[in-house]
C-alpha cells in the first residue's frame, strides 16, 4: 500500500473538513473516495450549503486542472466537448479542446442543461473521451466530475433520468453544518478568497499512484457476498421498483476498496460497504409511485439495518 501518498490524502481531507470546510467532511470525504475510485460524485442539495465552494476547495488542494461549467437551457454540447475551427491560412482544421478536458471538472446546476447536453457530458464521463467531427480524443488521467444540482428549482430544470444518475458513482447532500459550525462560519464570511489562495498539497503523480494502490486492497468472499445481499434486498423490497444493478455493486465494491485504503487497511470490511453504500446505491434505486415519499437513503440504511453482517 503507497502509505505514503495515502497520508497525504488524509491530511488533505483533514485540512479541508476542519479549516476551510468545517461541516462537510462527510462530503469532502466522498468526493476524494470517488477520484480515488475512478468515478464522479454528484452533489444534491439546497443553494448555499458550499456545494461550488467544495469543488473549488479540492481543485486547489489536488494540484490539478480545473474546468467549470455553468449550466444553462442555452448550453450547446460544443460547449462542453470543443469543437474545430478551420484555419484559412494554413489550410486545416485545429481542435479547440472545452472544459471537459480537465482534470477536475465542475458541473454547476447539471439539472439546468438540455438532455441533448446532459447526454454529451454524461457520454464523456463513461467513456473518458470525446469524438468530435469523427476524431477521438482521450481525456485527461485522473478525471474527475464533480456536479451539483439544487432539488427545489423545478423551474427551467430537465431532471436527470434514472439511467444518466447511475453514471455518478456516488451521491450525497451537503446538509447544514452544526449550529456552533455556522456561526463560526458567520462570523468568518465568505471563504472564497481564502480558497483562491490555497496550495496544492498532492500531485498527479501522488494521487495516480493512490488509485494503483488500490488494487491491493482486497475484496474478500465474504464481502463481495454482503455486497451481493445487499443488492439483492434492494431488488426485492415491496417499496422499490427496480433495484440496484451489477454496475452499482462493482461501484460499491470500489468506493468500499478506496474507503478502506484511506482508513489505512489492505482489506475491505462490511463497515467500509455500510460506510459508502447510501451515497453510492441510493440514487440508483427506482421507487414504486406510492412509495416516493420515503427518502432512498433511508431506504437503504433500513436495508443495511435488516441485512445480516457476516463475521471475520
Amino acid at each position: 500500500m503507497a502509505l505514503a501518498e495515502r497520508d497525504r490524502i488524509v491530511s488533505v481531507i483533514d485540512t479541508l473538513a476542519n479549516r476551510h470546510l468545517q461541516g462537510k467532511v462527510r462530503a469532502v470525504r466522498l468526493a476524494i473516495i470517488a477520484l480515488l475510485s475512478g468515478g464522479h460524485i454528484l452533489l444534491e442539495d439546497i443553494p448555499g450549503l458550499g456545494k461550488t465552494t467544495l469543488a473549488l476547495a479540492l481543485a486547489r488542494v489536488l494540484g490539478l486542472s480545473f474546468g467549470r461549467i455553468q449550466c444553462t437551457s442555452d448550453l450547446l454540447p460544443s460547449d462542453i466537448t470543443g469543437l474545430s475551427i478551420y484555419r484559412r491560412e494554413e489550410h486545416r482544421f485545429e481542435f479547440l479542446p472545452g472544459p471537459i478536458f480537465n482534470n477536475l471538472v465542475l458541473v454547476d446546476e447539471i439539472n439546468r442543461a438540455m438532455p441533448k447536453t446532459q447526454s454529451a457530458l454524461l457520454e464523456a464521463m463513461g467513456e473518458r473521451r470525446v469524438t468530435v467531427e469523427g476524431t477521438t480524443h482521450v481525456l485527461p488521467e485522473p478525471f474527475l466530475v464533480i456536479a451539483t444540482q439544487n432539488p427545489v428549482e423545478q423551474i427551467g430544470t430537465f431532471p436527470l433520468p434514472e439511467s444518466q444518475l447511475d453514471r455518478f458513482s456516488l451521491c450525497t447532500g451537503i446538509g447544514y453544518p452544526p449550529a456552533a459550525v455556522e456561526k463560526a462560519i458567520i462570523g468568518g464570511g465568505s471563504v472564497r478568497d481564502q480558497i483562491g489562495r490555497l496550495p496544492a498539497l498532492l500531485s498527479r503523480d501522488q494521487i495516480l499512484a493512490a488509485r494503483a494502490a488500490l488494487r491491493d486492497v482486497h475484496l474478500g468472499e465474504k464481502v463481495i457476498d454482503y455486497i451481493y445481499a445487499l443488492t439483492l434486498a434492494t431488488r426485492e423490497h415491496p417499496a422499490v421498483l427496480a433495484g440496484v444493478s451489477t454496475r452499482g455493486a462493482i461501484t460499491l465494491g470500489e468506493a468500499a476498496r478506496a474507503a478502506a485504503y484511506l482508513d489505512g487497511r489492505a482489506f475491505v470490511t462490511p463497515e467500509d460497504v455500510k460506510q459508502v453504500a447510501p451515497a453510492a446505491l441510493a440514487h440508483r434505486l427506482i421507487v414504486r409511485p406510492e412509495h416516493e415519499s420515503l427518502p432512498k437513503e433511508e431506504l437503504l440504511r433500513l436495508l443495511l439495518n435488516e441485512l445480516p453482517v457476516p463475521r471475520a
